[in-house]
Formats: C-alpha cells, structure tokens, sequence
C-alpha cells in the first residue's frame, strides 16, 4: 500500500525526496505526495492525517504521542535562522530599520508553532510585541513593504529576496540562537506515524534518497524548480545548499542537543508543554519518543 507523505513544495524538501517520491528507492513502498506549507502539516500532524510528514521542531510536544521522530531528512543548519523583518528607513531605501525594537508592534508570523515563531517569542520575551497575526508566508513580506505590519518574521528562501522588498532584517534569529547556544538552529522534523511505518526502515528510506539527490542533483532539478514556483534557479541552488547539509542525513550529537535546547527552554518560559527527555537509540535508526 502507498505510504502517505506530506512535505512542503521548498527546494529543500523537494530535492530531498525527490528518489522517495518517484519510486528510486529499493524497498521502499509508493508514495502519495502532498504539499503544503509548514503551518499547514503541523495541524494535521495532530490529527494523524499522514504516515510521513515534515513538521516544525516546536510542534513535537504536541505530536509524540502518536509520531516517530526521524533522525533523518530535516531541516537543521548554522547561518539558516528565520529573519525578523521591518520596512527601510525613509529617504535612503532600506538602509535603515524604522524601529529598533517591537514594543507596541503587529507582527505577521508564518505559523504558531513554527519553529520561527518559537525563536521569536524566546528572543522577544521581555519586550513581546503588542500583536500576532498569522499569515501565509508568501504574504508576509509584501504585507510589510506595503506597511500593513510593523514587522513580519520570514523563513526559508526570503533570507535571499527580502531587498527586493525593501525590506531590512532588525534580527537573524538563527544569529541570536547559534551565538546564545553554540548550537545549530533546529527548524524541520521528519515524524513517521505510530502503527503505520516501521520508523527504522523509514530513516533507511529517507537516508537513501538524500544519497541519491547528493549523488546525482540533476536528476531532481525539474521536479524541483517546478514546485519552487516563482523563485529564480539561483536561488533555488542556494536554497538547498544552505538548508541541505551534514544534519540532514543524521543530527548528531550537535542536531539532538540543539532540538533538546530548543524544547527545554520554550517548556521553562511556558510557551510549550513539558517533553520528556528525548531518547536516541544506540543506532539513531528512531529518535524520540515521548
């Protein structure tokens, strides 16, 4: 039977199924592909909807019970932090910030609990903003530029188009964690259902098709560009080299305390129920459970 898999439509993801997704994996069931922004599969990740599916790490406290998580596949990585963003400073572009704090401010966020939002709600703790509002990510920067937010928090590929907008970045929030923790910023899980998929022989799936799209990257690039919609190849080609890296095809030592960190933090200031410890089999093969 075919294995449901939910993933988003960004380079990142695309590149690294790409093997699992057009049957290039040896063992490996058939796939049923949806796509869908990060807010979106978080939700339904709650609701059982998918056998494999690509989540924020902020959401694991409420998926554990019934996921998997996957010590393979995601998306983790130093200098990939999400971007607070405020519109240019008037008279010279967007040389300068129109503020330098959020205290008062409406803030657009791509989803709440995202990863991003997380890290923002940690970095802004004693000076929150006044207000949230949750908006498609595509929206976001526009949305700013044309001044109906005071700021927006911005993920993915928007690190490399946020000029076009006019836009100047008050905060790297991957800046501020790496440089408060040491440790990488973690963004993207990978969780495989309980009773649904063997998660050791999903990791070996997985791993396989991330060989694979090292192995040979031209062999997903039309697949890849046709899911990136408007982004340009160049900055499709950073995209991947910035979000696919060592942590993708295993953690580590580094990957897991980042994730531990992340999660202990954010459960000490209440902005997520408590997780237990995670726990790593010696093989790594499955990740956590809680």
């Amino acid at each position: 039977m075919a294995l449901s898999l939910a993933i988003s439509p960004c380079p990142n993801d695309t590149f690294v199924f790409h093997a699992l997704v057009h049957g290039r994996v040896p063992g490996a069931p058939p796939v049923e592909v949806t796509y869908a922004d990060v807010d979106v599969t978080n939700t339904a990740a709650e609701r059982g909807a998918f056998d494999l599916v690509k989540v924020s790490y902020a959401a694991l406290p409420w998926l554990l019970d019934d996921y998997h998580l996957l010590p393979c596949g995601g998306a983790l990585g130093r200098g990939c932090g999400p971007l607070v963003l405020t519109r240019g400073g008037a008279g010279d572009g967007a040389s300068r910030p129109d503020r330098t704090d959020l205290t008062g401010a409406t803030v657009a966020v791509p989803g709440d609990r995202t990863t991003a939002y997380l890290l923002f709600r940690l970095w802004s703790a004693e000076r929150p903003p006044a207000r949230i509002e949750v908006v498609p990510f595509h929206e976001i920067m526009p949305a700013v530029a044309a001044g109906k937010y005071d700021a927006g928090l911005v993920i993915h590929e928007a690190r490399f188009t946020y000029h076009r907008h006019g836009l100047t970045a008050l905060v790297d929030l991957g800046e501020w964690w790496e440089g408060d923790t040491g440790l990488p910023i973690p963004l993207g899980a990978i969780l495989a259902r309980k009773g649904a998929v063997d998660p050791v022989a999903a990791a070996g799936w997985i791993r396989e098709s991330v060989r694979q799209a090292w192995a040979d990257p031209a062999a997903s690039r039309e697949y890849v560009l046709a899911h990136a919609q408007e982004m340009e190849p160049d900055v499709v080609d950073r995209h991947i080299g910035l979000y696919v890296n060592e942590f993708t095809a295993d953690p580590g030592d580094a990957g897991f305390a980042a994730v531990e960190a992340l999660l202990g933090r954010a459960a000490a200031a209440g902005l997520i129920p408590q997780t237990s410890s995670p726990q790593t089999s010696s093989s790594r093969a499955t990740a956590w459970t809680s």
